[in-house]
């Protein structure tokens, strides 16, 4: 049973970087109020973005947590509920429902973080197909390719976006057979310069990448009874993967990085306004007084929720940095300073070695074009020849700072 405190304590719902990040801001302003976190793992603390190049800096599962969350609670002095489910929110009387019991909150924020789309795939083994979102997930990735007896050797990966360029290099880079299929015409196409994406497709394909664009995985079938391995040096019999085009590709393990979609599971069951994400205002409060919402769950739009009773539109910013941002902006708001969210312009490094890839992408919808104005450098430039964003490949990406100055975010 869960013991409530006298006072009704700050509930944190994910132990991500969203949810420690917050705990941890808070703490520098509050450090008296009670603080619980809940999470349905163990809340260790690890960086997300280490899991896509953790096979070539020749990490296991266990060394990419910086952090203990026995340790990271202690120090913070928050109480811990791990491996506990939320099963409802109640924003009426300021209770949540978990698998441990009742509890009230005077405050509670939502970082309940992105679970990866799920795409229609046929077959008798399209179960079998894995996807990469926390350290579990990742620890049965990584047992599986090099757990006793068994050799992995070709992985065939659903998707050319940020993720899954960056596990393609990372496993082509350890020794592993790497096929990439993805819709698109080529990698990463939604925020690179189209030269620019092609100049990563001759990288990966320099390692040793295989590429399939323009189709999709439509069935994946385990191996008939008489197959044997295509590997000469792999114990795995591999699966078939038959692409939209007819195409058949023999994996051994399929990997699906076709993207993620904010959780809002408990947020629409408690009746929260949803949409790509949470909607929040701009001091992250939800639709429910005393409920916030941060990090990859969140959906920043732009107004206030007491200026006109509603908020729309805004956008979903699944990446570090905002998260981080958002966290300490929260942190005032919960400590009894309310706060508004700004977002600076925010560069994403895409960990790809072949061909390294700093970019900040101009917000969605704005119009005007890419410029190569350096060998390895692009600017997007609007109507008014403003830059709104820019691209920096391979050497060019130290300077990072100097663009940034000149963009408009």
């Amino acid at each position: 049973m869960i013991v409530t405190p006298a006072t009704s304590p700050v509930i944190i719902i994910g132990a991500g970087l969203a949810g420690w990040t917050t705990a941890r801001e808070f703490r520098k302003l509050d450090g008296t109020t009670p603080v619980t976190m809940i999470t349905a793992d163990s809340g260790d603390f690890y960086a997300k973005p280490s899991l896509s190049n953790a096979f070539a800096q020749g990490r296991v599962p266990a060394q990419l947590v910086s952090t203990p969350a026995v340790r990271m609670a202690d120090t913070l002095k928050v109480t811990l509920l791990a491996h506990t489910e939320v099963q409802a929110i109640h924003p009426a009387n300021k209770k949540i429902t978990t698998s441990q019991g009742e509890l009230g909150y005077s405050q509670l924020v939502l970082a309940t973080g992105a679970k990866p789309i799920r795409v229609a795939v046929g077959g008798d083994a399209s179960d079998q197909i894995r996807s990469i979102n926390s350290l579990t997930e990742f620890s049965a990735f990584h047992a599986r390719l090099t757990g006793s007896g068994r050799k992995v050797k070709h992985v065939l990966i659903m998707g050319a976006g940020l993720i899954g360029c960056e596990f393609a290099n990372d496993l082509v880079g350890s020794g592993y057979d790497v096929t990439v299929v993805d819709p698109s015409p080529a990698p990463i196409a939604v925020l690179l310069p189209r030269q620019v994406s092609e100049q990563l497709r001759a990288a990966l394909t320099a390692l040793g990448v295989t590429w399939h664009f323009g189709v999709t995985v439509k069935e994946v079938r385990g191996a008939m009874d008489n197959q044997q391995p295509i590997n000469p040096d792999s114990t795995v019999t591999p699966m078939q993967v038959e692409l939209s085009n007819g195409h058949l590709v023999h994996a051994d393990l399929v990997l699906s990085a076709v993207g993620l979609k904010a959780d809002t599971t408990l947020a629409e069951a408690a009746g929260l306004i949803c949409d790509r994400g949470v909607l929040v205002d701009t001091t992250l409060q939800t639709s429910a007084s005393f409920i916030y919402a941060l990090g990859d769950a969140a959906q920043y739009a732009a107004g206030s929720w007491d200026a006109d009773g509603a908020v729309t539109g805004g956008r979903t910013l699944p990446y570090v940095l905002p998260a981080m941002g958002a966290a300490r902006a929260l942190a005032a708001t919960l400590a009894g300073k309310p706060s508004k969210v700004v977002f600076p312009l925010m560069p994403i490094v895409i960990k790809t070695p072949a061909l390294p890839i700093v970019v900040a992408a101009p917000a969605t919808g704005t119009p005007g074009e890419w410029r190569n104005r350096e060998t390895d450098l692009w600017q997007f430039l609007d109507q008014q020849e403003k830059v709104r964003g820019f691209v920096l490949t391979g050497n060019q990406t130290i300077r990072r700072a100097e663009q940034a100055k000149l963009t408009i975010a």
